[in-house]
């Protein structure tokens, strides 16, 4: 027969950290206080990851609740979420995401497959979405040497031979092929650095994929190429500009539609398992023309959207793999509800 600690079991690992909080609050299994607050406390950390505030990856856990916040989470795990984080202003000291995107694309990977297992369609797409809002900057990583921190940027597409964020005069045709939201966001990100915590949060919030968007603009379909790329070797552009091909080709694709198919906004509508998995072998078929696309349409490791690592990776340039932070956080509360 179930007991009550078995359902708790459970529940972790589902990953359904606010369940487990709900009924740990409600004094199920009748958990001693400690063991009660310290698995609250750690669900709550969990369930940021799953639902990707990544804003507040990383950060000491605050749930209101003192009994709770005696607690904290283990560094070995605090760490890990820390390196997906996008800082909350320009000097913070940790750049989190801004100098890489790779642990974060590892954690979208594991998300992604857990709400697979889950059955959760809608979360799905939304991190489906996220993921190809910011592929153009997985690209772009390895020239620019950081994830398109504002406060590097410059350096590497600002300077006289450069339209990157300069917008064409009212008096003369415009002479770049970003459109006019992707300038305003390339002119904002080029001068946010020096901007206080709300500017900058604000950036994040609003331009920084368009500023991913404009990058893959440069990269794969500019028709009067500037400085952003004529100043790059040539094989090193060739490379570039096929990483961001499969950014652009999976951003355009299938899957990520499903995530505008709803009549209304974006609430209404939920795609079933069939209809993603439908939609992700058209984006798959549509990647593996590409340049980069024999490993996405190959052989490919297991996972519930075969070949979407590999997609992730064909734009990295790099190995990218699902991460195991939320399984390693579910063995953590398992191990302490069963101890």
């Amino acid at each position: 027969m179930e007991t009550a600690r078995d359902v708790l079991t459970t529940l972790a690992r589902r990953y359904a950290f606010g369940d487990l909080a709900a009924l740990c609050e409600a004094g199920a299994a009748r958990l001693p206080s400690g063991v009660a607050a310290e698995v609250r406390l750690l669900c709550s950390f969990g369930q940021r990851l799953i639902d990707l505030d990544a804003e507040d990856f990383g950060m000491p856990e605050r749930t209101g609740d003192p009994v709770v916040d005696e607690y904290t989470v283990p560094e070995h795990l605090l760490g890990r979420a820390r390196a997906s984080r996008m800082p909350q202003s320009a000097k913070e000291r940790s750049r989190g995401a801004l100098r890489t995107l790779r642990p974060a694309y590892g954690l979208l990977l594991e998300v992604i497959a857990a709400r697979w297992q889950r059955r959760e369609m809608a979360p799905l797409v939304a991190a489906v979405h996220i993921a190809s809002e910011y592929l153009p900057l997985l690209a772009w990583q390895p020239v620019l040497g950081h994830a398109g921190d504002p406060a590097l940027l410059p350096t590497s597409v600002s300077g006289p031979g450069s339209r990157f964020g300069v917008p064409g005069g009212a008096t003369r045709p415009r002479d770049c092929s970003l459109t006019r939201p992707q300038q305003s966001a390339a002119e904002r990100a080029l001068r946010v650095a020096r901007e206080p915590g709300p500017g900058w949060r604000n950036y994040l919030d609003r331009q920084h994929s368009t500023v991913a968007s404009a990058l893959c603009t440069c990269a794969v379909s500019c028709r009067t190429p500037c400085d952003v790329v004529t100043r790059l070797n040539p094989d090193v552009l060739s490379a570039l500009s096929e990483r961001c091909r499969v950014a652009q080709e999976f951003a355009d694709g299938a899957l990520v539609r499903l995530r505008h198919a709803a009549p209304v906004g974006h609430g209404f509508g939920v795609p079933n398992p069939d209809e993603v998995s439908d939609a992700w072998n058209r984006t798959r078929t549509s990647l593996g023309r590409l340049p980069l696309g024999d490993r996405v349409v190959g052989e490919v490791a297991d996972y519930p959207l075969p070949g979407l690592p590999e997609a992730f990776s064909a734009a990295a340039g790099h190995e990218i793999v699902p991460d195991t932070l939320l399984r390693d956080l579910s063995d953590h509360l398992v191990a302490i509800l069963q101890s």
